[in-house]
């Protein structure tokens, strides 16, 4: 009984309806059909994919109606293949978010880190022999560092995104 491939990644959120905006405007998730559970949320999805984030408002506990505590997740972080790595800087830019950058040239990968409105980390993988445009900056303060956390909650500007 082999197993074959992740199914979804689950995300507790404080601020539901940013944690939304953030992954359909930012990062180009599309809403689908979730079921109807005693707690709010949204499952999101690329194109004709299944929803592989869940977004739910909830504490340690579903629906106990408790804040869910930042920073105190087991999971260091989630990797999502992408492409478009210049655009996506451009909309993290035009979103006045923070993000970090990292080129593995030995795997030929290129890596966006970013912070979701819960604090949890995405990880946006680009094949670079994909993609145009200037490479990961690894300068001081924009290259991706395993011990920085540089998360600020903050909330986003209407509008944030094309």
């Amino acid at each position: 009984m082999p197993i074959s491939h992740l199914f979804h990644v689950a995300i507790k959120s404080n601020q539901l309806e940013l944690s939304i905006r953030f992954y359909e405007e930012i990062l180009g998730f599309s809403r689908v059909p979730r079921p109807a559970f005693r707690h709010r949320g949204a499952w999101l999805a690329m194109q004709g994919e299944a929803p592989i984030i869940h977004l739910y408002e909830a504490g340690p506990g579903v629906a106990d109606g408790l804040p869910t505590p930042l920073g105190g997740a087991a999971i260091d972080h989630v990797s999502i293949f992408a492409s478009g790595f210049q655009d996506f800087i451009s909309r993290f830019r035009a979103a006045g978010l923070d993000w970090r950058e990292f080129d593995i040239p030995s795997a030929g990968l290129y890596q966006l880190f970013i912070y979701d409105p819960s604090g949890v980390m995405l990880e946006l993988t680009f094949d670079a022999a994909a993609e145009t445009g200037p490479g990961p900056d690894m300068r001081p303060g924009r290259g991706w560092r395993a011990d920085e956390n540089f998360f600020v909650p903050a909330a986003l500007p209407d509008g944030a995104a094309a």
